[in-house]
This record gives C-alpha cells, sequence and structure tokens, in this order.
C-alpha cells in the first residue's frame, strides 16, 4: 500500500493508463464473439462478402487493439519511473537526516544496494506489471461477463479454477518473498565486500591478499547464489501448477460443452466462442499468478527502503529548537558522559570550556576520547549525561543547520569530492563568488598550488583528490573552512601526516584561520601546541591533567611523558629548563 501511494501520485496518468486498458481489453474481448458470429450467421449462410467483411473487421479490431496496448505501456513507463524517482529521492534524503550511529551499522555497500538494487526491483516490476495486472484483472471482468452472457452453465464450470489458483499463489507467494528478501540481504553484503575491496585496493595489493579477498567474495557470492536458487525454485513451481489448473479446467470445459451440443442445448458457433473464451480466461488468471510472483522480489526490495525510510534519526531538532545566528565563542562542556555501545563508557565526568580567541587543544594517547569530544560538539551524536552548551544554550536545544553553520572542521583525512578545485573550497560556502574562494585560498596558502595546476582553479580532482599530495588537500580543506567563516574552528590532527616543510605552510594557513575564533586543536606532533591557551590531556575517557605548556612540564606528569617520548631522549632545551632534567 505505501508503494502504491507513490504510483498514486501519477493519478493523472493513471486514469489514462486505465481508459487506454479498458480499450484495449475489450476489443480484445471481442475477438471470440466475432468468431462465433462469423460461425454461425456468416458460414452457415454461405454469405461470403459478409464473411469477408467481418474478417476485416477482426483484422481492423486486432490492430486497434495493439496500437492502443503500445500507448498505454508507453504512458504507464513513464507514470512508473516518476514514481520510482520520488521514492529514489525520499530515500536518499531520509540518508541526509540519519545520524552517524545509523551509518555504523551498515557498511557503504549495503546503504548502496538499498539505493540501487532495491529500487531498480522496484523499477522493473511498477513498469511491467501495473498495466499487465490491470489488464488481466480487467479481462477476467470482461470475458466473465460474455462468458454468462453466452452459456451461463458453461461460465460456472470455468470458474472451478478460480479459487484453486488462489490458494495456490498466496501459498507459494509467501515464500517466494522469504527467498527474494533473502536474496537482497546477501546482494547488500556482496555489494559491501565490492566496495571494501575497491576503496581498500592499495591496502589488498600491498600486503598480497588478492587470494583472500576472492575468497571471501566467493563465500557471500555462494550466499546470493543460494537465496537466488531458492527464491526461483519457489517461484518456478507457480509455471507448472497454472498449466496444470489451466488445462484441466479447459479439459472440464470442453466436455461439458461437448454434452450440451450433444444434447441441443448450445449451438456449434457458441461453443466455438466459449471454449475460445475459456482459453483466453486462464492466460490472464497465469499472468495475475506469475505476476504476483514477480511482484515479491520488488516487495522484498520495497521493505528493505521503506525500513530505511522509516528510521527514526537519533540526532534531530527539539521541538523548542532555537536558531543561533551570531557565535560569542563561549563554549562548554558539564559533566559529559558518553558511550558509543551501552555500558562500554568513552567519555566519563568530562568538563571544559574555551572563549573567542582561545586554542584548546586535546592530547592524549590513541583511543583516548579526543575524537568523541569532537563527535559530540558536532551533534554527530548525543551525549548520554551533562551538558555541552555554546553561549549559555544547550546545543541540543539548538537547531542543528544552524548549530554546524558555526562550525569548521578540518579533519587529517581530508574528504574532496570528484569536481574542480574552485567547487571543492566553494562547498564551504555554496553561495560564494570565485573571487571569495580565491581569497579564501590565498589565505590558505593554497592559492600558488593552486595555479600550478593543469586547468588552474577549473582542474577537476579525482575520487578524494588522491591526483593532490596530502598537504594539498588539507590546504583545500582549510581554505574550504576560511570560506564558510565559523564562529568555533576543529582541528582534528590537521598536520599529522605531513613533512616539516608541508606542515609549515599549513600553520601559516590555520593561524589566519584561527583568529578571532574559538579554537579545539587535537595534536599527536605536541610541538604545534606549545602556545595553545589551554592544554587537556585526556586518558581513558578522562580529562587527568589541563593547564599551559609550561605547566604541564613543569608537573612532570602524563604530559610531560608524551612530550619526551617524542624526542626520545633529545630532549629541547625548553623541556630541561622547565622540567629540571
Amino acid at each position: 500500500m505505501r508503494l502504491w501511494g507513490y504510483v498514486w501520485r501519477q493519478r493523472k496518468s493513471l486514469s489514462l493508463v486505465v481508459v487506454l486498458i479498458a480499450i484495449s481489453t475489450g476489443l480484445g474481448v471481442l475477438g471470440p464473439w466475432l468468431q462465433g458470429l462469423a460461425i454461425d450467421t456468416y458460414m452457415a449462410n454461405k454469405d461470403i462478402p459478409g464473411l469477408g467483411r467481418l474478417a476485416l473487421a477482426m483484422i481492423g479490431v486486432s490492430l486497434l487493439a495493439a496500437s492502443t496496448a503500445w500507448f498505454e505501456q508507453y504512458v504507464m513507463a513513464a507514470a512508473a519511473q516518476a514514481a520510482v524517482r520520488d521514492l529514489r529521492k525520499d530515500l536518499f534524503a531520509k540518508l541526509q537526516t540519519l545520524s552517524l550511529r545509523f551509518f555504523d551499522r551498515y557498511t557503504h555497500g549495503e546503504l548502496m544496494s538499498r539505493l540501487t538494487n532495491d529500487v531498480d526491483n522496484v523499477s522493473r516490476i511498477l513498469g511491467e506489471t501495473v498495466v499487465q495486472l490491470t489488464n488481466s484483472l480487467l479481462s477476467v471482468l470482461l470475458i466473465s461477463v460474455m462468458m454468462f452472457n453466452i452459456n451461463w452453465r458453461l461460465a460456472l464450470v470455468t470458474m472451478i479454477i478460480i479459487p484453486m489458483m488462489a490458494v495456490i499463489t498466496h501459498w507459494l507467494g509467501k515464500r517466494t518473498r522469504a527467498g527474494f528478501k533473502e536474496r537482497q540481504v546477501h546482494l547488500g553484503e556482496l555489494n559491501g565486500v565490492i566496495e571494501e575491496t575497491v576503496t581498500g585496493a592499495k591496502v589488498v595489493k600491498a600486503y598480497v591478499r588478492e587470494e583472500a579477498v576472492i575468497a571471501e567474495f566467493g563465500v557471500t557470492n555462494d550466499l546470493v547464489k543460494k537465496s537466488s536458487i531458492k527464491a526461483q525454485i519457489w517461484g518456478g513451481f507457480m509455471g507448472p501448477l497454472m498449466n496444470l489448473i489451466h488445462n484441466s479446467g479447459f479439459a472440464a470445459v470442453a466436455g461439458a460443452g461437448g454434452y450440451l451440443a450433444v444434447r441441443g442445448l448450445a449451438s456449434v458457433g457458441t461453443i466455438a466462442s466459449f471454449v475460445a473464451y475459456a482459453r483466453r480466461f486462464s492466460r490472464p488468471l497465469n499472468q495475475v499468478a506469475m505476476l504476483y510472483n514477480q511482484v515479491q522480489s520488488a516487495l522484498a526490495g520495497a521493505e528493505r527502503v521503506f525500513e530505511t525510510l522509516d528510521e527514526v534519526p537519533e540526532v534531530q531538532n527539539a521541538p523548542d529548537a532555537v536558531s543561533l545566528t551570531e557565535v560569542q565563542g563561549d563554549v562548554r562542556f558539564e559533566n559529559v558522559d558518553f558511550s558509543y555501545d551501552e555500558g562500554v563508557p568513552v567519555l566519563k565526568d568530562v568538563s571544559m570550556w574555551a572563549k573567542r580567541g582561545q586554542m584548546v587543544a586535546l592530547v592524549g594517547p590513541t583511543g583516548a576520547g579526543k575524537t568523541t569530544i569532537v563527535n559530540l560538539l558536532t551533534r554527530f551524536y548525543d551525549i548520554d549525561g551533562g551538558a555541552i552548551t555554546v553561549d549559555g544554550t544547550d546545543i541540543r536545544k539548538l537547531k542543528l543547520d544552524d548549530l554546524r553553520r558555526q562550525l569548521g572542521i578540518v579533519l587529517q583525512d581530508t574528504f574532496l569530492f570528484g569536481t574542480t578545485v574552485m567547487e571543492n573550497i566553494r562547498y564551504g560556502r555554496l553561495d560564494a563568488t570565485d573571487d571569495e574562494v580565491i581569497a579564501a585560498a590565498t589565505m590558505a596558502n593554497a592559492d600558488l598550488f593552486i595555479r600550478h595546476l593543469p586547468e588552474g582553479y577549473q582542474t577537476v580532482l579525482s575520487e578524494n583528490g588522491s591526483n593532490l599530495s596530502q598537504g594539498q588537500r588539507q590546504l583545500l580543506a582549510i581554505a574550504r573552512a576560511i570560506l564558510a567563516d565559523p564562529g568555533i574552528l576543529i582541528l582534528d590532527e590537521a598536520t599529522s601526516s605531513v613533512d616539516t616543510r608541508t606542515e609549515r605552510h599549513i600553520q601559516e594557513g590555520l593561524l589566519r584561520l584561527m583568529e578571532g575564533r574559538t579554537n579545539f586543536v587535537i595534536a599527536h606532533r605536541l610541538s604545534t601546541i606549545r602556545n595553545a591557551d589551554a592544554i587537556l590531556v585526556i586518558n581513558h575517557g578522562e580529562i587527568i591533567e589541563r593547564g599551559t605548556h609550561e605547566a604541564l612540564l613543569a608537573q612532570r606528569g602524563f604530559y610531560h611523558h608524551l612530550y619526551v617520548s617524542q624526542f626520545k631522549g633529545q630532549l629541547s632545551a625548553e623541556v630541561a629548563a622547565v622540567a629540571g632534567d
């Protein structure tokens, strides 16, 4: 019914299709009646001219029926594709609203499978099935009327096959649908394997794991094969069983018709017309049964699509959410607790604060919870306890779009789109002019290398900017953030993967970007945060130390250990002077 709701949006086209189907079906039903008329009226009276005129009329009826059938298919195809377009658009839009926790549950390949394979199944069936199903049902109705009009006794004999077909169709349909749903699930898993292998092609080749990934693909591919066979075996029973019922019913009609003809209760023309109708009566019933079987494949895909559409975003605007137009930059974490999985805390009682113009650095070992703090500030996830406020307002009471527009993020692994350099930077603010984009690139120290690219700012980047160096990609990310002009800036290890010389260029761009903003910096290179207003040392989800660079070194605690370990005994004069070593 939900799928029908998308089709019903094209009701004008559907109305035209129904009219065309009624015309083509009505013309098709005329054939046997004209056949009986030819036998009883013209052939019995040896009226050759009349028989010729009737033959021409039958040819005309067939041509008109064929033309109408073609036009109805054309109109229905357009309506079906419009319905599928709306379904695909709604699914894609829904994915944009879902929280990151949803994407944590599924592989990219699985989600791609829902957007492509599942929707394509629906598309293929809608375009073909609606017309055929309507045509078949209307044919059954009109043929039934004609048969009862010709001979009600034979019509009742013919109707015996309907309940038999209905029971078998329903029984097989449930099993076929379960099989197709299982196939779609395994197909999604197969897409996940393909997506991961293609994305990680360098790693696969570097570790010589081609045979391993081929074996993994083979296992999943085999599951797809087995589930497909299972679905098609159940579906394969439909045709033979329908033919058995059809032939049995036809034999009953032929026998009853012969009996009536011998008793003089029906003419030869009447029996000929009725036998033709009986044959046609079973054909649309067979089509309905087979279409029902095919529809199970579409519904299996539609179930997965609607399962996604029914997902409730974990993070969404509160009913009384307020706007955030300007940011003063006062950010506070107050006794924040958080866990990705229930019972496994990641952050415990975290409290921190920062104001405009300040730089707060977050340091600690891998897995300590530094990036999680970023995920919570951006509301990619919601906290379990405590509060995060911006300018005194809990971020859960702010409109999500307004909050995120005030946040600029520069990550270690920069994501770039497969479009021009100009458009990648403009992603920070879509209404920016070309001059504003170039000005942002200049501030980020990116203008010079961009102008040396083959097409300058119009150079099209390959997937994720793989035709640029890591440092160049990060400079573009900084330019994008400068263009967005956020009030709060988050730098997540933005220089950890580049050499010292490139780092200096990036640092210059970052310093321009950080001016007048509230800045949070996650850093592994502790030398880059020596001038931070506050350094927070995080370990096992807790802030264990806080202070300036000099103060933390003087404490000779965890931070001192981290700093010293990076130099491996080559202590700087500052460390020796401050720490007394």
